[in-house]
């Protein structure tokens, strides 16, 4: 310090200190403006930005303030170069967390807008968010007069340790990438694997997969399993899928009747049931003579994989109803065993017991 600090110096630090907080107040009352601007937009980048600009733009107005204050006051060049120091490192630190919000969400947004949900792949959010916050870490340093060529060299060396420390964990965040990447598995897909795990893709982060089953539970799946397991995507390559019903009529009913009124019964429920596929042509196939009916299947169109259950069951109610309105049978199975006199009875094996029933010879045990 050359000389005493005046009342001067401390009125334009003062004054100094004062513009910053009132550039920050003003600044912080715009971003808001904007932030009811972009919330009325189709793209939600700009939300993501906006927000992430709340907290960067006050700050480096502020810092900017103080920054002038220290350069109004008669410090001495190494308190100087100190302040100066401490802001920039302060500042960047700042403007690191903006970068590392306005990435991840713009990376979330990116996930949500092709995945068509509202979970998210925060696996690519979660190594964004680190890359931008690592650059920015080693960028405080630098400026601090730290040198980083000793840590990166360090990191590289202890890299292997590493590698072989977290085998799992990386095992399962390179499956995770791979998943995303090959989009076999997207957030909101209906997946079936061969263990018997099913549900909806809710997330895949850096280590799991996090699946909703019907009955509304998480089931957690390492990354390593999904990708290394058979499974049956059900929204895969499209959302709408076929379902097959069996059903029966009775060998004296017409079949070109029964064909007529079940196509009649189809496309009821395809326009009228929520779930359904309006556009779907009926198809009845008829493929069994059994033993005391003909089957035959019914293919219905749904629009995803849990719709079939609610669809399913209005179409079985209104064919039953219908076909009872038509006089069309549908027999219950039935089986005649005949016992023919004069021959000898004959015990299985297995039932060598108090409760064994003799069976006749040639005939079949029920």
């Amino acid at each position: 310090m050359d000389r005493a600090l005046t009342l001067h110096d401390w009125t334009i630090a003062g004054v100094a200190v004062l513009s910053g907080l009132a550039a920050a107040l003003l600044l912080r009352t715009t971003l808001r403006w904007l932030g009811e601007r972009a919330s009325r937009t189709r793209w939600g980048g700009d939300d993501v930005i906006v927000d992430a600009a709340r907290a960067i733009v006050p700050c480096a107005a502020v810092a900017a303030g103080l920054a002038a204050a220290a350069a109004a006051l008669p410090l001495t060049p190494r308190t100087g170069r100190t302040v100066n120091l401490v802001l920039s490192a302060l500042l960047i630190l700042a403007a690191t967390v903006t970068a590392a919000r306005i990435v991840a969400g713009l990376v979330k947004s990116l996930a949500q807008s092709r995945s068509g949900v509202a979970g998210s792949a925060t696996i690519f959010v979660n190594i964004s968010r680190v890359i931008v916050l690592a650059i920015g870490f080693l960028v405080v340093l630098q400026t601090l007069g730290v040198s980083i060529a000793p840590l990166l060299t360090a990191l590289g060396v202890g890299g292997l340790a590493v590698a072989l420390a977290l085998q799992d964990t990386l095992a399962n965040l390179f499956a995770g990438v791979h998943i995303l990447a090959a989009k076999t598995v997207q957030p909101g897909d209906y997946i079936e694997l061969t263990s018997g795990e099913e549900g909806y893709v809710v997330d895949i982060n850096w280590r799991n997969t996090v699946v909703r089953n019907l009955s509304n539970n998480l089931v957690i799946i390492p990354n390593a399993k999904l990708a290394g397991t058979n499974m049956t995507n059900y929204s895969r390559p499209e959302q709408e899928l076929s379902i097959m019903v069996q059903a029966g009529v009775g060998y004296d009913a017409d079949l070109d009747r029964v064909e007529q009124v079940t196509v009649e019964v189809v496309d009821e429920v395809m326009t009228e049931i929520t779930g359904a596929v309006p556009e779907h042509e009926a198809a009845i196939r008829f493929h069994t003579f059994g033993d005391s009916r003909i089957g035959f299947t019914v293919i219905l169109g749904v629009g995803e994989f849990s719709d079939q259950y609610r669809i399913k069951h209005e179409f079985i109610k209104r064919l039953h109803r219908r076909y009872r309105a038509e006089g069309i049978p549908v027999p219950a199975p039935t089986r005649t065993v005949t016992v023919r006199q004069g021959e000898l009875p004959v015990v299985i094996p297995q039932q060598r017991d108090a409760s064994a029933q003799p069976v006749a010879r040639g005939e079949k045990a029920i």
